[in-house]
């Protein structure tokens, strides 16, 4: 139960940081769940210890998460720019492993020097999640980016594997230099093909199924996500690498046919909003997670009176400066050499190499991957001489591996903003203003159904418009827009009723006296609609002696034969149901006409209040078959609306008002409220 509420809590955490990152977004959403988690470890009643197979850890967090970076990176970017990417991915991850574990063994003889090692491959992958957050203010040229995304999926898997071998060899005490390079190439190209093998397989399974006529969006996102677990599985029972295995099934991303059509499009939209949740949460988890463990990581570390706790914070600030710099000299040598390739005109000078690598410098924090295999350091093992010894120094270890993640991420979140250019807006964000023009859209579709509105499907079309109406609130609430209440159209609507009504009592359609009450009644609405009840003005004059007119004329009729209160109050009800039905009319034809200036919502919101007067009056109750009926058509109308705004989107876009990034993310919504409808259908 207890690992229940803790499991209840990390998740609580993830919830609630993607509430503060949309609150406080200079501040990168793995430092807020790294705060969270502390919170949730220094509140808790007891010390927070979670023990997790280091395999198990690897397929349940690793895994998926690489798998998921490998679908979605820009393919032809990163063979674009292989070089550099591998150049960073295994060149730089061996040269930091080296050097930083000859600096913690001189540091902390007691580590090992095989312990160090494998503290140094750790440091080596750095975190996706944060390199993509780099480019939402900063302006990173489009190279560095593809560069920094690529380097970001491959070093994981290069670090990991680097990683296996350094412990391996802490833990046996032997190592060849000889048999270390022939595993390594086993473990890497062994998991490529591997990978590449089961990708295919899947590929072909997919393809199988769909050929029996099984277009099922639940197995086939299912099988994509149990994926990366069998492939992870499979390779590692082969003896090769399952990481390097997982990130080559998810580069050539075969689960996902290149046909179009109506299935694959819903089976795209479907996978693609599974796995941004699963991948937010396997990520937000594992931070949570750090921040849970950094005090009891911390603890051990920080009350051992043989090391001072000064030194420990220098120990990693130094780790920090030593892996910058390592990275900030590869970067800058790979950037000269890149530079001197180009032509002669195009060559950026000496200030723009060493600005572009000190950005890329520190734009590669640590994250989920160093603090997941560092994790994995086992607490003993099997010596073949000393028989079960604990591992040295694992605790320290964790902790500097900590503290370089945590520094690494305020670097990236705080100074690299400084050191980057800002983005300057594009002519495309100029001219996209996705807010206002989304309320354009969804008031042009509210005016195309009510224009399509017939008698048949008039109560499902305005249970339609409603929620479109509704949608059009929680865009104007969420983007702090005022919806002052609309009193001149309601004024308007006023003006009409009555000037019917006078209409009728001069056709001598409705009795004077039952007129005259009714015109008294929409006559006070009007004078509270315009918030001069109780004040004294020539209007108000006039109506008060009109009334009092009124009055003693119908005490005086009271009495005659035809017009009792009963008949009265009825002839009233009709009188109002008249005079509704008319100004929906109006409303109606002011919906549906070109030059009317109103908001659509307030007009359709206006013509369904009187509507409900309409059948309140009437007192309808409808049966049971009357309601399923609506419920029918009102789901043809909604995905008549869905259409519709699909149309409206591809307008706007055409005509320079939406951008192709909100043009995509707006078919996409339509999209999945196309999806849901036909779930629910």
């Amino acid at each position: 139960m207890e690992a229940l509420v803790l499991a209840l809590l990390m998740l609580a955490a993830v919830l609630l940081s993607s509430v503060i990152d949309q609150l406080v977004p200079k501040v990168s959403s793995p430092l807020i769940q790294i705060g969270l988690g502390l919170l949730i470890a220094l509140f808790a009643p007891s010390q927070i210890n979670i023990t997790l197979d280091p395999d198990l850890f690897l397929v349940l967090f690793i895994a998926p998460l690489l798998f998921d970076e490998a679908k979605n990176v820009d393919k032809g970017a990163l063979w674009k720019n292989r070089r550099p990417v591998l150049s960073l991915a295994i060149g730089l991850v061996v040269v930091t492993a080296l050097i930083i574990g000859f600096a913690v063994e001189w540091l902390e003889p007691s580590i090992g020097l095989f312990a160090a090692f494998a503290l140094g491959a750790a440091l080596g992958p750095t975190d996706a999640v944060a390199v993509a957050s780099l480019s939402k203010e900063t302006d990173i040229a489009p190279r560095d980016k593809s560069i920094l995304e690529g380097e970001s999926l491959i070093n994981d898997a290069s670090g990991i594997v680097a990683f296996q071998f350094a412990l391996a060899a802490a833990t046996t005490g032997t190592f060849s230099l000889l048999n270390a390079s022939l595993d390594f190439v086993v473990s890497f190209f062994g998991g490529i093909a591997i990978g590449l093998a089961l990708g295919y397989l899947g590929n072909f399974l997919v393809r199988r199924v769909r050929s029996w006529g099984l277009e099922n969006t639940t197995f086939h996102v299912l099988f994509e996500v149990f994926t990366p677990f069998i492939v992870y599985l499979v390779a590692n029972q082969l003896g090769t690498s399952g990481i390097i295995a997982v990130v080559a099934a998810g580069l050539v991303n075969v689960i996902s046919p290149r046909t179009i059509g109506p299935s694959i499009s819903r089976m795209n939209i479907v996978s693609s909003s599974v796995w941004r949740v699963l991948s937010f949460a396997l990520n937000g988890i594992v931070f949570v997670f750090l921040g849970t463990q950094l005090p009891k990581a911390m603890q051990g570390t920080w009350d051992d009176v043989s090391i001072d706790n000064g030194v420990l914070i220098g120990y990693i600030l130094l780790l920090t400066l030593i892996y910058v710099a390592v990275r900030f000299v590869w970067l800058l040598a790979m950037e000269r050499y890149h530079s001197h390739r180009a032509p002669e005109g195009q060559r950026p000078g000496w200030r723009a190499d060493v600005r572009s690598s000190l950005v890329m410098a520190l734009g590669g924090p640590k994250g989920t991957i160093t603090l997941a295999v560092v994790l994995t350091i086992p607490v003993t093992y099997l010596d073949p001489l000393r028989g079960v010894v604990a591992f040295p120094q694992r605790e320290l270890i964790i902790f500097l591996a900590c503290g370089v993640i945590v520094v690494t991420l305020l670097l990236a979140t705080f100074v690299v903003p400084l050191l980057a250019p800002k983005k300057p807006p594009t002519d495309e964000d100029l001219r996209c203003d996705e807010t206002q023009v989304s309320l354009e859209i969804l008031r042009s579709v509210i005016e195309e159904l009510a224009a399509r509105q017939t008698p048949e499907n008039r109560t499902a079309t305005q249970t339609v418009i409603h929620s479109y109406n509704q949608r059009i609130a929680r865009i104007k609430n969420s983007n702090d827009i005022l919806d002052e209440p609309n009193t001149a159209l309601r004024l308007r609507a006023l003006d009409w009723e009555q000037d019917y009504v006078l209409k009728l009592i001069e056709a001598e359609e409705v009795y004077p006296i039952v007129g005259y009450q009714y015109l008294s009644r929409l006559a006070h609405i009007e004078n509270l609609l315009k918030h001069h009840a109780g004040r004294w003005s020539l209007q108000n004059a006039y109506l008060r002696m009109r009334a009092l007119a009124r009055t003693g004329w119908h005490r005086l009729l009271s009495g005659l034969p035809g017009v009792s209160p009963t008949e009265r109050t009825q002839a009233i009800r009709e009188l109002q149901i008249k005079g509704s039905e008319h100004v929906v009319g109006k409303l109606q034809a002011m919906l549906t006409s070109p030059e009317c200036n109103e908001p659509a919502e307030d007009v359709s919101a206006l013509v369904m209040e009187y509507q409900r007067t309409i059948s309140m009056l009437r007192n309808a109750n409808p049966s049971i078959t009357a309601l399923t009926r609506t419920g029918a058509l009102a789901t043809d109308v909604e995905r008549l609306g869905l259409r519709l705004e699909l149309e409206q989107i591809q307008t706007r876009y055409e005509e320079g008002d939406l951008c192709r990034a909100s043009a995509k993310r707006l078919r996409e919504n339509v999209y999945l409220m196309q999806v849901d409808l036909e779930d629910n259908v």
